[in-house]
């Protein structure tokens, strides 16, 4: 969930968070009173919090939080007071708002795993950061074949017919049937329309 009172960096964090195959936001909040009342009846694995909102600002938010849910605090002033301040709130990372969507998506994971980021040094944080680049995808997409992952490119693309994806694939119709079926289940998806969104859901749409 992110808390930010500036709308338009909010909605775009939350589109570009939610491209990442493994993240979704679940909620947008305009400052840290409706943060935690969202909290209330939706719960988030991770909070991305702004520090200076109007009303209840993220520092109290933090507080009020008392470190439940792990924060990262995503905010312009970057300086030692606002991390002590963060830190003391109970933040487990800092980031500027300049930082790349790849980073933050990264430091989500990894806070999501229980790693806390704030007092790593910038040699120790990056280490973190690249062992938590890429995506998590769950194990069933995980356990996607090669062939399964270009018919599910294909379905994306809008190539659905099992005659066509036997023709470009030079194999059987049976045997696509029998990918699709493994596809199916991998995925728990019942046709072939739900493949192709959650094709493009999970990037496999943009594959060659």
């Amino acid at each position: 969930m992110i808390a930010d009172d500036h709308q338009l960096f909010a909605e775009g964090l939350r589109d570009a968070l939610d491209s990442q195959p493994d993240l979704r936001v679940v909620g947008v909040a305009a400052d840290g009173g409706e943060l935690l009342t969202r909290l209330e009846t939706q719960p988030a694995d991770v909070i991305l919090v702004d520090l200076e909102m109007p009303g209840i600002g993220g520092i109290e938010a933090l507080r009020s939080l008392a470190g439940d849910i792990p924060a990262l605090v995503v905010s312009m002033h970057v300086s030692d007071d606002t991390l002590s301040a963060a830190r003391a709130a109970g933040a487990v990372g800092f980031f500027s708002k300049s930082a790349s969507l790849h980073r933050l998506a990264a430091a989500i994971r990894a806070v999501a795993a229980g790693v806390t980021l704030i007092d790593l040094d910038d040699d120790q944080l990056e280490e973190v950061l690249a062992a938590h680049d890429r995506p998590q995808l769950d194990p069933g997409a995980a356990s996607l074949t090669e062939r399964e992952i270009e018919i599910l490119s294909m379905l994306a693309r809008g190539v659905s017919s099992t005659e066509e994806l036997a023709e470009r694939l030079f194999i059987s119709q049976k045997t696509v049937k029998n990918h699709l079926a493994s596809i199916f289940q991998k995925l728990s998806v019942s046709d072939r329309t739900q493949a192709a969104v959650e094709a493009i859901r999970l990037g496999l749409a943009r594959r060659p």
